[in-house]
């Protein structure tokens, strides 16, 4: 490639690449920072995460049915956070090593653990680490339009993906094609 082409490629690069970041920049903003966040959620006392509590055996033999931990979990939301609140889960997260299960629910990222020997509540908090990852991972629209099949969070995740692609490639492009050229022009010299 003569030094005419990589110019030329250079310049198309950074077009590339200035039109990519202007256009997706809110979106690379919300990556960014809800990317950090995700990160840190396990170190952020209990402010993005709840941490997980310890029951008072970790004998699963002791524990209490699954029915009956329901049942508290359900009746600890309702009374504890609103009645109007929907029991649904999005799962049961039973930690035998802890002594606990944690009820997490679909509709509006709270959480309710029990100690699983007894069904003494051992916390009931706000999961804001799951908004955030459906911000990070753009299935927060199909939250928002209640979609179910996923449809913007695969479009979200495949555009960024591919913008990141293409970030890569033309980032690395105006970083060495300047040298490539550079380098060209010292033989000649020599």
């Amino acid at each position: 490639m003569n030094k005419k082409e990589q110019a030329l490629l250079i310049r198309l690069a950074r077009r590339v690449h200035r039109a990519l970041a202007a256009g997706l920049f809110i979106l690379f903003l919300f990556i960014s920072v809800t990317g950090i966040l995700l990160g840190w959620k396990k170190n952020s006392n209990d402010i993005i995460m709840p941490g997980s509590y310890e029951g008072s055996t970790t004998n699963t033999a002791m524990w209490m049915s699954l029915d009956t931990l329901k049942s508290i979990a359900f009746a600890t939301l309702h009374d504890s956070v609103s009645p109007a609140l929907s029991t649904n889960l999005d799962r049961i997260d039973a930690r035998p090593s802890k002594g606990m299960v944690k009820f997490v629910f679909e509709n509006h990222y709270h959480e309710i653990q029990l100690d699983a020997a007894n069904g003494e509540v051992l916390v009931v908090a706000k999961r804001r680490s799951d908004i955030i990852e459906n911000i990070h991972d753009g299935s927060v629209l199909d939250h928002a339009f209640n979609t179910g099949n996923g449809i913007f969070k695969l479009f979200y995740t495949s555009i960024l993906g591919i913008a990141l692609f293409i970030f890569t490639l033309t980032g690395f492009w105006l970083w060495y094609g300047p040298k490539l050229i550079g380098k060209q022009r010292n033989r000649k010299k020599g």
